[in-house]
């Protein structure tokens, strides 16, 4: 019989805690690698329907929404959490997904241009419940020296999925009767799949909650540990900062498809294919490039990485404002943040109180970045949609680089802080 912290309760074996780990992070990259499978089935769906009905001149309306929708659901969603054991949230939540995602395909059916907004919408909650409760279900069934050794590779199943739903979804549609709709019921059946392999791990033990986790932590304390702290603050404007250019690329990028593909399939095979393509970037960069860069030049160079480069390709597609451009220039913002960004914002908080930092990165994630998620998004409407600006999309990159600019400065008085909050010398 395996305990919580993975030791045999039939003998005394040194090497059976350590063989519950291989197999608990084994199982733990399947898992992942099968939930992000799922979620890019309809990731690419939800776009390329939403282009179908709306246009994406209303992505940034949807945008708002959804930010405000998802407060107010994580809210909810946090609550469940401290009232129920995780696995019972996960499998719940699988259900749920399911039964909604048939319901879903089937008002496509008929009510296509008003469903797709939903689902859209639906489609955010779906990632972020599922990837939080996968990480929460994660850090309270590991311990720290566990999560030391396994994460990087639990999290690798994460940008595999990515690779492979891209390139599933889109082999679906050309290779089979299926059309952009019936994507919704390929996710479904692979959180059907997700559901079993977490039964399975519960009825194995491997699922077994440790006491005392994690600090409960109210929105109130997460901001008061951000005034307090003129580091954190800059930790929070740097990564917010981030958060301000994404939607700003993300128009781009779909208006671009817009332009290119006029028919739905074709256009969800081009997202699909597109979002592998961002899968394996972001794998080569975390494999190759992160370590050189973070050995020889610090973990700040890694940080400067991703708006240096937005910039860049935010110049050029302003000087040509095609596909391509737009492409490279998504990939430039979400390959180096899935990657070398991850890597290296994770060491900020290395020097901080445990406690302190589980308190900021609650108001970062919880209200930090959709209230900049709507900031990118007004912006949108503010210098395109609303008179008198009336920008061409390409005119929209001056503003990225803005943002760009101010994140650089961000990261420049993040380095002199940092050195000050740790005085040994580390390359930074």
């Amino acid at each position: 019989m395996v305990t919580a912290n993975g030791v045999s309760g039939n003998n005394g074996s040194s090497d059976r805690p350590s063989n519950v780990a291989r197999q608990r992070a084994a199982i733990l990259f399947v898992n992942f690698l099968l939930i992000i499978l799922a979620y890019y089935q309809v990731k690419s769906a939800s776009r390329s329907l939403l282009i179908e009905h709306w246009g994406s001149d209303r992505f940034p309306y949807v945008w708002i929404a959804s930010a405000l929708i998802l407060g107010l659901f994580i809210g909810f969603y946090h609550r469940l959490v401290e009232r129920y054991r995780r696995l019972r949230i996960v499998l719940g939540s699988c259900l749920l997904f399911i039964i909604l995602l048939i319901v879903f395909r089937v008002m496509l059916e008929s009510m296509g241009a008003a469903a797709s907004i939903g689902f859209y919408i639906f489609v955010d909650i779906l990632s972020v419940v599922l990837v939080e409760q996968f990480w929460s279900l994660a850090n309270t069934t590991n311990d720290a020296e566990n999560g030391r050794r396994s994460y990087w590779f639990v999290a690798t199943g994460g940008l595999v999925g990515g690779v492979l739903g891209g390139i599933l979804a889109a082999a679906l549609l050309h290779y089979t009767p299926m059309t952009t709709p019936d994507l919704l019921l390929s996710c479904a059946a692979l959180l059907a799949v997700v559901f079993g392999l977490n039964m399975v791990m519960g009825r194995m033990g491997l699922y077994e909650e440790k006491t005392g986790t994690g600090p409960s932590v109210r929105m109130a304390e997460g901001w008061r540990a951000l005034v307090r702290s003129r580091y954190l603050l800059l930790i929070a404007a740097a990564l917010l900062c981030a958060q301000l250019a994404e939607p700003l690329v993300e128009y781009q990028f779909l208006k671009a498809v817009e332009a290119a593909y006029s028919e739905l399939d074709k256009r969800t095979i081009f997202i699909s294919g597109f979002f592998s393509v961002l899968g394996m970037v972001s794998i080569g960069i975390n494999l190759v490039i992160t370590p050189l860069v973070h050995r020889f030049f610090g973990f700040m160079a890694g940080l400067l990485a991703q708006p240096v480069v937005v910039a860049i390709c935010s110049l050029s597609f302003a000087a040509v404002p095609s596909l391509l451009m737009a492409s490279v220039m998504k990939i430039g913002d979400r390959g180096l943040s899935y990657s070398i960004n991850r890597a290296s914002k994770e060491q900020l908080y290395i020097p901080i109180d445990p406690v302190r930092t589980y308190q900021a990165k609650a108001w970062i994630d919880m209200l930090g970045y959709r209230l900049f998620k709507i900031l990118g998004s007004a912006l949108i409407l503010l210098f395109t949609q609303w008179p008198p600006l009336g920008l061409e999309v390409s005119q929209l990159s001056w503003i990225t680089i803005t943002v760009c600019a101010a994140w650089i400065t961000v990261i420049g008085l993040l380095a002199r802080e940092y050195r000050s909050v740790v005085p040994v010398s580390l390359p930074v």
